[in-house]
């Protein structure tokens, strides 16, 4: 093989590293050109980019066409307050709405109709659900996002969830590891400084991923710093403690490891967007998210890059990530079955939007129900 195969190689190896989102709601030579220069593991989608069910599936079919491995075609949609299909398809009730009902079908049902939804248009992966803690602290940020602050009912639905989300074809997630329960700061737009004991946080936080270790396709990554355990300021995200000593070796997570966006006010307040890249895989993710800015994608690329090639260590790092992606990937799609769907026509769009309505009124009537009998 000569030596441009091998760079060529390689640079596709990197970008199996990177989920990247975009402006835009349609294919653009800048857009076209970031994909087929990057090959990128997967790319995601907001509310942005998503006008109609038709124009979604469109535009994912044009995206994956140009990458020449199956990406994973990413989504938040977790229902409530984060809802990306809520104008297109119909909204989804939120994951408290859901839990307050106590029924353990319905709990399995969101995850199907959030994932038919989700598949209809064209994705295979939903980074939800979310397994934070509802402890008082992250009221006011995580609000209906989160069930209950005991772990052993957040699995409870996790579990379910992510059992509805694989029958429909689509591939789950748990965030944000290690725990946001205790955070009363938005990640988004600071790096909370999480002040909990390890005993604590194993006994409680850590339990959702302790026990569904086995079934979580991805575990994302909090930019939130634990000093207690870290004994510094460093985010979880950026931490080798957090991600390869306590999430691979101590509860034994063989999945992949994914950190949330690294343009994220959390994250960078810690580091650039270049460095946090380098250390986040350096530290133990598998893949980083950057999900908007263009010059950041290619800033962060090719920081992985440069570094890779003048660091043996790092090379190799990124070499093992790249080949669990790979073979990660693999393994997932061929689990739900997965093929570019057919455009979904208005009668499916239709029942799928009846199909959302008839379960929120499931939901609530559910939760009228278990409230009378007190």
């Amino acid at each position: 093989m000569s030596n441009k195969s091998k760079s060529s190689d390689f640079r596709k190896q990197v970008g199996q590293l990177l989920i990247m989102g975009f402006d835009g709601t349609e294919m653009s030579s800048r857009l076209s050109s970031l994909l087929t220069r990057f090959q990128p593991g997967g790319i995601i989608l907001f509310a942005r980019n998503i006008i109609s069910a038709q124009q979604t599936h469109k535009l994912l079919k044009e995206c994956q066409a140009l990458v020449s491995t199956p990406m994973f075609l990413c989504v938040d949609m977790e229902g409530g307050r984060v809802d990306r299909l809520k104008n297109v398809i119909g909204p989804a009730p939120s994951a408290a709405d859901v839990f307050a009902s106590g029924d353990r079908k319905l709990f399995r049902k969101h995850g199907n109709v959030i994932g038919e939804s989700c598949r209809a248009v064209g994705f295979n992966t939903d980074f939800a659900p979310m397994v934070d803690l509802a402890f008082r602290a992250s009221r006011s940020v995580m609000s209906s996002r989160a069930v209950s602050d005991n772990p052993k009912e957040v699995i409870l639905y996790a579990r379910e969830f992510l059992r509805g989300l694989h029958d429909a074809g689509v591939l789950g997630n748990g965030k944000h590891f290690p725990g946001l329960g205790e955070a009363n700061l938005d990640t988004h737009h600071e790096l909370p400084r999480i002040e909990k004991p390890w005993k604590k946080l194993w006994e409680q936080d850590l339990y959702p991923y302790r026990v569904l270790r086995r079934e979580f396709p991805f575990v994302m990554v909090a930019h939130a710093a634990y000093p207690a355990v870290t004994k510094n300021g460093t985010p979880a995200s950026l931490s080798q403690k957090w991600m390869n000593n306590i999430l691979r070796k101590k509860i034994g997570y063989r999945g992949l490891i994914i950190s949330d966006d690294l343009e994220m006010g959390g994250v960078q307040a810690a580091a650039p967007i270049e460095q946090a890249a380098v250390e986040t895989i350096r530290a133990g993710a598998d893949i980083y998210l950057i999900c908007h800015n263009e010059e950041y994608i290619t800033r962060s690329y090719e920081a992985v890059l440069e570094q890779a090639e003048r660091d043996r260590k790092f090379r190799k790092r990124v070499i093992d990530s790249a080949k669990r992606v790979q073979t990660q990937k693999k393994k997932l799609l061929s689990s739900i079955r997965w093929k570019q769907p057919a455009a979904p026509e208005s009668v499916k769009l239709e029942r799928l939007s009846r199909r959302l309505w008839e379960f929120s009124e499931q939901v609530r009537l559910a939760t009228i129900n278990r409230q009378e009998r007190g």
